[in-house]
C-alpha cells in the first residue's frame, strides 16, 4: 500500500527532541525527509549512551533519514539550503525568532519562491511576545504553562515529572498534526502556510481540567488537590510494604466498589462523602501491608482500573506492547526507533530497518 505521506519532502533545520520526532513521524508515514546538520553533526549525536558507532538517542529519532552537512555561515552552504528550501513540501526549523530571517530562509522569503511551502517553527513562547527569545527547555515550558504546578503541593517534596510533556506533546505532536492540516489546506488551495508552535501553548493543554474548574468557579485549585491531580483516593499512587508503588484509577463507582471490597476498606469509608484525606490515609495504610507482588495477583484480575507500576525494563519486555521499527547504523548494529503514534497500516515494513545516517563531515 503506498504510504499516505509518499512523494512528500521534508526539510529538517532542527535538532535535539522536537523537531526530529515530528520528522521521524513524517518519515515513519512515507515522507522523504532530509536532515540539515552543521559539518560533525548536530548535539543529539554525542549525547550518551554511545551504540556502534552512533549515539543510541540520536539513532532513536533519526533512523530512515538522510543528512546534509551545511554551515549556514558559509555562503556556497547557505546558497545550497536555500535551494533545497525552495524545492521542498515542508520546512521544520526549531532556531530562536530571528534567526532564519538573518540567513535569509525566513517565511516569507521562501513563500515568494515557493508559494505551496508548509513553514513549521518550533519554540518555546512562539514567534513574538515577550518571552519569544528567551532560551528555555522543557521542565522550564511546564513550570511556565500551569501544569507542573497541579500536581505539587506546597512544601513538599517534588519528583521531576518524567514525561517531556512541553517537548513532545507540546511541540513535536502539535508540528505534526498542524503539518497535516496544512498538507489538506494546500490540497485545497494550493497554498502553504508559516506554522508557529509554542511549546509552552501546547503543553498548557494537558492542564484543562485545572482550567475548567478555575474557570467555572473563579477560583484556581491547589495543586495536589483535584480528582487528577491526587485529591481523591479514587486516583493516585499507593506505596507497596517493598517500596514499589500500585497505580489506582477507580475513578467509576463499580471499579471503586471492587477495589475496596478487595484490600477490605472499612465499609463506612467507601462512600462519596466521606473526607479525602482520612480515605487516602486509610488505603495507604492498606496497601503498604503487602508487596507489589501480592496487588499484582489480586488486583489485576478484577479488571478495576488498578496496576502496579511497571519498571520500564518490563514495559519493554511485556506481552502486548508493540514492538518498533529498527534503525541500523553504518557498523551493522541496530536499536528500535522511538515509539510513535503512526499506525502500522500507514508505516512501511516493520522488517526493514531504517538507516541511521553517517556523521556528516562535508557539504557532498
Amino acid at each position: 500500500m503506498t504510504q499516505p505521506l509518499h512523494g512528500i519532502s521534508v526539510l529538517d533545520f532542527s535538532t535535539l527532541l522536537p523537531g526530529p520526532m515530528a520528522s521521524l513521524m513524517l518519515a515513519e508515514a512515507g515522507a522523504t525527509v532530509t536532515k540539515i546538520e552543521r559539518p560533525g553533526g548536530e548535539d543529539m549525536r554525542h549525547f550518551a549512551p554511545s551504540h556502534g558507532l552512533s549515539s543510541a538517542p540520536f539513532m532513536a529519532l533519526n533512523g530512515g533519514k538522510a543528512t546534509i552537512a551545511l554551515d549556514l555561515k558559509q555562503a556556497t552552504d547557505l546558497a545550497r539550503a536555500h535551494d533545497l528550501a525552495c524545492k521542498c513540501d515542508v520546512l521544520i526549523e526549531q532556531f530562536r525568532p530571528g534567526v532564519m530571517e538573518r540567513l535569509g530562509l525566513g517565511y516569507e522569503a521562501l513563500r515568494a519562491l515557493n508559494p505551496g511551502l508548509i513553514y513549521c517553527s518550533v519554540t518555546g513562547f512562539g514567534q513574538s511576545g515577550p518571552r519569544a527569545l528567551q532560551a528555555g527547555h522543557d521542565l522550564n515550558y511546564q513550570a511556565l504553562s500551569g501544569v507542573l504546578a497541579q500536581g505539587l503541593v506546597r512544601g513538599a517534596p517534588a519528583p521531576l515529572p518524567p514525561a517531556l510533556i512541553a517537548d513532545i506533546a507540546g511541540g513535536t505532536y502539535p508540528a505534526v498534526i498542524n503539518i497535516l492540516l496544512a498538507l489538506r489546506q494546500r490540497d485545497i488551495t494550493g497554498q502553504g502556510c508559516h506554522l508557529d508552535i509554542a511549546m509552552t501553548a501546547g503543553a498548557a493543554t494537558f492542564g484543562w481540567f485545572g482550567q475548567a474548574i478555575a474557570d467555572a468557579s473563579g477560583v484556581a485549585p491547589e495543586g495536589g488537590q483535584t480528582l487528577l491531580t491526587g485529591g481523591s483516593p479514587r486516583y493516585r499512587l499507593y506505596a507497596t510494604a517493598d517500596g514499589w508503588f500500585l497505580a489506582v484509577g477507580a475513578l467509576e463507582d463499580k471499579f471503586w466498589h471492587a477495589f475496596t471490597e478487595a484490600i477490605g476498606l472499612a465499609h463506612t469509608l467507601r462512600g462519596p462523602d466521606q473526607p479525602a484525606d482520612a480515605v487516602i490515609q486509610a488505603v495507604a495504610a492498606l496497601i503498604s501491608v503487602h508487596p507489589a507482588n501480592h496487588w499484582r495477583t489480586l488486583l489485576e484480575p478484577l479488571d478495576c482500573c488498578c496496576t502496579v507500576v511497571r519498571t520500564l525494563e518490563e514495559a519493554m519486555s511485556s506481552e502486548g506492547t508493540p514492538g518498533n521499527p529498527m534503525a541500523r547504523d553504518a557498523s551493522g548494529v541496530s536499536l528500535a526507533l522511538a515509539a510513535v503514534p503512526v499506525a502500522a497500516g500507514f508505516r512501511s515494513s516493520a522488517t526493514v530497518a531504517r538507516r541511521v545516517p553517517d556523521l556528516p563531515r562535508s557539504t557532498d
